[in-house]
């Protein structure tokens, strides 16, 4: 049984249009759900859409309008150091992202969540939408397109590089939110990055 999975071992995946549509579309859905519950719950998560929350908490900008402008300067390193066809899919991902998450109140609600079970649900559910991604050579944006870019170039796993970044990032949220919501914030966190970080490794699945 080892033996017939031992192709696996690092050796390129190359997709189809329609596999990466369908990776992304998955990966975004997933990604949807985990924000929905913390949102749900009053909680923050990290990478740039947490910065613009934070942002848009701290000045009334629209939310939309900040997300924005935060992965600027992303989308220039996107292009010049991962590509035209990275860059094109992430920004699919980041405008499905974007459509669901305007949508999802009509179409799935919540009721009462334990706050610890949604925290690590919730970040169990964005770390799935990120792999999803993240293996059809896609991001969400801003720190994800850093991490695959770190990764792919020095080496360091994605998932640790974008735990550092997320918890500077939420420790920007004490300016915005209370202490117990930030704490459960920060577990959401780190349930997201260690799993990316044991799952999304290059040795095991190399994606084109």
């Amino acid at each position: 049984m080892a033996r017939s999975f031992g192709a696996w071992s690092a050796t390129a995946t190359h997709h189809s249009p329609l596999e990466d549509a369908q990776g992304i579309l998955t990966g975004a859905i997933l990604t949807a759900m985990g924000l929905s519950i913390l949102a749900h719950l009053g909680f923050l998560t990290g990478g740039t859409a947490g910065l613009a929350l934070i942002l848009s908490y701290a000045t009334g900008w629209n939310v939309g309008l900040v997300f924005f402008l935060v992965n600027l300067p992303f989308y220039g390193l996107a292009i010049g150091r991962m590509g035209w066809h990275f860059t094109i899919k992430t920004f699919l991902a980041v405008a499905l992202l974007s459509a669901m998450t305007a949508l999802q109140p009509d179409y799935f609600t919540l009721g009462t969540v334990n706050p610890l079970i949604g925290a690590v649900l919730g970040g169990l559910l964005i770390g799935f939408g990120l792999l999803a991604m993240f293996r059809h050579r896609a991001s969400l944006g801003g720190v994800g397109i850093l991490a695959i870019y770190l990764q792919d170039r020095l080496g360091w796993k994605a998932g640790y590089t974008q735990l550092a970044i997320d918890l500077a990032i939420l420790a920007l949220s004490f300016t915005v939110a209370e202490p117990a919501a930030i704490a459960y914030s920060v577990l959401g966190a780190v349930v997201l990055n260690l799993f990316l970080a044991v799952n999304h490794r290059p040795d095991r699945y190399i994606a084109a």
